[in-house]
């Protein structure tokens, strides 16, 4: 999921943890497992980390066949989000290696299962960060799949079967047509892909808190990954955005390129006090540490700002800048499958897409180097399709 750029390492850690605890024990105590290539019947390539270095390398594995209720997709794009290197490094003490990160991925549909009537062979669909949940608690039946408390999520997570699921750094890939995304024809796969992971962070909150109506001022903190399709979805939606962030230099990205209508520099005194009460709400995407009341103070009375950023450290928040003005102070993780549909369809009717750069995957641990600079504007995505081999 995004950081900075989708969840926290507590989304990623609470679902599962005591289960991968188990199984990571279960290998250290020397329990006889099946090889990766062996769990599942069908040979699957991709590039893993192995530890916590976090260098990928090519890496031999294998995928369940389709099943009735499935979906196979040869994977073409797949993004890499800011978490896939935090996990791949096992910066949040969660890792089970080897691991294939990757949870914005798009291709084209090769088999589908029995049961299967939506999608068909040649269709263009992605898959995000979540391939299943229970389908049958409070949240999954509210259209909420991303807060089931039994979620199995794209990579470094254990499937229903008990096996480990792998992500998208990879040439195919079988899922639940539940959380198959179908991708509207006029939506470059490529531009779309992080869509599946940032569109989703920013576009969920913005719809849940009534952030997308004309005429609003929306605050985005942060341009980056999810900070530039945030100013886009905003505009889109015919509010007024703002961008705030430390560096000045983005100011002319900001307006002129991404189409903001106003920038502020959090460290400017006269700019922030000049826009204190002026916004009806902040989509923060900071993962830095950073001052929250600043920010508060920008809210009209009745303001709300939501966190999708996720900073190591706890953050500190004078209560009376909440307090002063009944504002409201919230977090969100990415989204459930019917948003993110929504999502998808809404970005290919107004053209919105991510801004890019496209790599070989033999390019892939150099991306991760230039990621923990913030050396990318704004998301890499590997052409899968055209780089990939097992050679």
């Amino acid at each position: 999921m995004a950081v900075g750029g989708s969840c926290s390492s507590h989304e990623y850690r609470s679902p599962h943890h005591s289960d991968r605890k188990k199984a990571m024990a279960e290998l250290g105590n020397g329990k006889k497992q099946a090889s990766p290539e062996e769990v599942h019947p069908r040979k699957a390539f991709g590039w893993a980390a192995r530890d916590k270095s976090g260098v990928l390398s090519p890496f031999a594995f294998s995928r369940r066949n389709t099943g009735a209720d499935d979906v196979t997709i040869k994977i073409l794009y797949c993004g890499i989000c800011h978490s896939d290197l935090h996990t791949a490094k096992n910066e949040w003490s969660n890792a089970i290696y080897p691991m294939v990160p990757g949870h914005e991925i798009v291709g084209v549909v090769t088999e589908v299962g029995q049961n299967v009537q939506n999608f068909k062979v040649g269709e263009k669909v992605g898959v995000g960060c979540i391939v299943n949940s229970c389908l049958s608690c409070q949240n999954c039946n509210r259209d909420y799949e991303n807060y089931c408390p039994r979620i199995i999520l794209t990579y470094n997570s254990l499937d229903v079967d008990g096996t480990m699921t792998y992500g998208g750094y990879s040439n195919m890939v079988v899922v639940n047509q539940h959380f198959v995304i179908r991708f509207p024809e006029n939506l470059p796969l490529d531009k779309g892909a992080p869509l599946l992971c940032a569109g989703i962070t920013v576009y969920s909150p913005l719809k849940e808190h009534g952030l997308d109506v004309p005429g609003k001022h929306l605050g985005v903190v942060g341009l980056g990954g999810l900070g530039h399709v945030a100013v886009k979805f905003g505009k889109a939606f015919g509010m007024k955005v703002t961008v705030i962030s430390t560096s000045a230099k983005k100011e002319k990205e900001a307006i002129e390129r991404l189409g903001a209508d106003a920038f502020l520099v959090s460290s400017n005194a006269e700019q922030m006090q000049a826009a204190m009460g002026t916004m009806d709400g902040i989509i923060n995407t900071v993962s830095a540490d950073h001052s929250i009341a600043p920010l508060a103070f920008l809210l009209k009375t009745h303001g709300k700002m939501i966190m999708v950023g996720a900073p190591e450290k706890p953050l500190q928040l004078p209560i009376f800048s909440l307090i002063l003005g009944g504002k409201t102070l919230a977090g969100s993780c990415i989204g459930g499958i019917k948003a993110t549909q929504e999502m998808i369809d809404f970005a290919a009717k107004n053209n919105i897409t991510a801004d890019i750069e496209l790599i070989p995957i033999s390019y892939l641990n150099e991306a991760m180097e230039r990621l923990t600079k913030a050396d990318v504007r704004y998301r890499f995505v590997i052409d899968i399709g055209n780089s990939l081999t097992e050679a």
